[in-house]
């Protein structure tokens, strides 16, 4: 295509194609909101078709549509019958060049509606109030408590205004995935989309979170039965050994270190487990704990305790190959459908790694060494971190 960057891969025997269109921001809204509220609205009519209407036409052809405003990016997407690929591209070109905002008022209580019933749950409290703390003064740090903050003083006008930023001043990328003729596809996709504003190649540089310094921030939640703790520091662009070292400390499940450690040996844990969130700017690694709330400090001092072992003592290579091959089986376990590949691509190419970035870093992933390990713990896990606590 020759105005978005365009990726297909060819799936033969699969019934279904997916396809994921990207386009990045470039210009921040100033009210919490605004992109969240652009998303969702996209899907509720065009000037052809009421919410109604469309949503009739996607349930006749068994089309699964969705939009999200992601933290880089707007994200648009369906799957569908190889021959009803045609159709869905018609109903995507239809949102994409025609969305009225009509149902503004509607959807903005929706949005209050079902903020504030997430957030009647602990879990997502404690994910709210790390966000919005470790990316304080920046819009990754817009969360549900921002967007419930200042929902009030948005306009469908600031709502029309961010799209238009959008459309005409973003990178686009368009991942496809499925059994049709690639030349077929992107005949198609030049079609429907090749009069869209050309895809920006060089985005303006964004202003990257700020150095986080160390702190706890508690909530009150008097109806809580458990203490959920989360801790996590802001890290860079390591990716091979952030993504092991993700795997040995939690997020390989009952082999991981602290699963092991503070579950099945000190009994503190309901729920163990790291993470480590990529981002295009500035990505994180956190900790969670959800655990009796008398268990506060002795948790806190368990992660201290993991931290300070992986940050002193080189990993086996026995433990290292383990990680290898979780982290291996995860990607292809979550790779598996051909949905799932299309939103990778995509993904990876809209935040400027490029769309063979997974390819990349599965070679990278087998020259990391236990010394590359060592050396990033101690890097990235620093006192600056962030606590987040939510406690009866």
């Amino acid at each position: 295509m020759k105005n978005i960057e365009f990726f297909y891969k060819r799936n033969a025997d699969t019934p279904r194609i997916a396809l994921c269109f990207n386009m990045s921001v470039n210009d921040i809204p100033e009210k919490p909101g605004v992109a969240t509220l652009m998303a969702r609205l996209l899907m509720q009519g065009t000037k052809n078709r009421t919410s109604e209407q469309l949503a009739e036409e996607l349930d006749m052809y068994a089309i699964e549509m969705s939009t999200e405003m992601k933290l880089d990016y707007l994200k648009l997407k369906f799957l569908c019958l190889n021959e009803d690929f045609e159709k869905s591209l018609e109903l995507l070109e239809d949102m994409i060049k025609n969305p009225t905002f009509d149902e503004f008022e509607k959807e903005k209580i929706k949005l209050v509606g079902e903020i504030q019933a997430q957030m009647d749950s602990p879990r997502a409290k404690v994910v709210d109030n790390f966000y919005k703390t470790i990316y304080k003064n920046h819009f990754y740090g817009h969360t549900n408590t921002v967007v419930l903050e200042n929902i009030d003083s948005i306009t469908k006008e600031d709502v029309v205004d961010f799209y238009n930023k959008v459309l005409n001043n973003s990178k686009k990328v368009i991942a496809v995935v499925g059994d049709l003729p690639e030349k077929e596809v992107e005949i198609r996709l030049e079609k429907a989309f090749g009069d869209l504003p050309a895809s920006v190649v060089d985005v303006k540089n964004l202003e990257l979170p700020s150095e986080c310094k160390h702190q706890q921030v508690e909530i009150i939640k008097p109806d809580a039965n458990q203490a959920h703790i989360i801790q996590g520091w802001l890290v860079g662009d390591d990716y091979p050994a952030l993504s092991l070292l993700n795997i040995m400390l939690g997020a390989s499940g009952l082999s991981s270190r602290l699963f092991l450690e503070l579950r099945e040996k000190k009994g503190l844990a309901y729920v163990v487990r790291s993470s480590y969130d990529l981002t295009k700017l500035k990505s994180n690694f956190s900790i969670y704990i959800a655990t009796e709330p008398k268990n506060i400090e002795v948790s806190l001092e368990g992660f201290k305790e993991e931290i300070e072992k992986i940050k002193t003592i080189p990993v086996s290579k026995e433990e290292l190959d383990n990680a290898r091959n979780n982290l291996c089986g995860k990607w292809a376990f979550s790779q598996e459908d051909n949905d799932r590949q299309a939103s990778i691509y995509a993904h990876h190419a809209i935040c400027g790694r490029g769309f063979d970035f997974n390819a990349r870093m599965r070679e990278a992933i087998k020259q990391v060494t236990p010394e590359d390990i060592k050396a990033c713990a101690n890097k990235y896990f620093t006192d600056d971190y962030v606590v987040s606590v939510v406690k009866p």
